[in-house]
């Protein structure tokens, strides 16, 4: 699929359906708060990766008792971080990972970089943590593009050429000016509580999708 046979009406259509949605049946969790903390914020993205959100949201806040600074993570051991990470699953992964951003982040004094190739030079934060940071601790416009947005916009939209989402220039493209919004962060958290409450990736619930009408692959299995 070419983004250039993709007007500005659909994507605005696609934006305002997503939001209005959003309004009336999007999910609450801990890190939505406003005024959080970058610390919070990167601690909940790292915690979420393949990890149901409802798991993160019920352990989240004993998690940031135990760690409540970037400082601590890096002079606790990494035994008692990977038993706190033990509900979150992936739990020596992701102990590793918060080992290495705890100590560039102790060393650069927690000051995060606005651009996203300085971002990305950070050891293990990669295109969706830096577009999380861009997003909602910088507070500009950046796609949190993984497998879910990817299958929401795929099946309205058509799909992508390549298979790793992170290089397919049209998926890439097309999330950029989905969240080209004032409402950028909203939209974010629309596509992903869609994708896991309505746009599943199995027995999607389409009679119930206000979007099906100008579903691209809905239209595609109905005919």
């Amino acid at each position: 699929m070419s983004l250039d046979k993709i007007d500005q009406k659909t994507i605005t259509f696609f934006q305002n359906e997503i939001l209005d949605w959003f309004k009336k049946n999007g999910r609450s969790f801990p890190w939505r708060k406003e005024n959080l903390g970058s610390y919070e914020l990167i601690i909940a993205e790292v915690l979420l990766q393949r990890t149901r959100a409802e798991t993160v949201s019920n352990k989240f806040y004993n998690f940031l008792e135990q760690f409540s600074s970037w400082k601590e993570i890096d002079e606790k051991e990494t035994k008692e971080l990977e038993e706190a990470l033990r509900p979150f699953g992936l739990y020596r992964q992701k102990a590793k990972r918060l080992k290495m951003l705890a100590d560039e982040m102790t060393d650069a004094e927690n000051n995060l970089p606005i651009v996203r190739e300085e971002l990305e030079e950070i050891p293990l934060i990669g295109q969706y943590i830096a577009s999380a940071i861009i997003s909602y601790v910088h507070e500009k416009p950046a796609p949190l593009l993984d497998v879910n947005m990817a299958r929401v916009l795929e099946r309205f939209f058509g799909p992508r050429e390549l298979a790793d989402i992170r290089y397919d220039p049209y998926l890439q493209k097309l999330s950029k000016e989905i969240v080209d919004h004032s409402e950028h962060q909203k939209i974010n958290w629309a596509i992903l509580d869609f994708a896991s409450l309505i746009c599943r990736k199995r027995n999607p619930k389409c009679q119930e999708c206000m979007l099906n009408d100008e579903c691209h692959w809905f239209n595609n299995i109905k005919n």
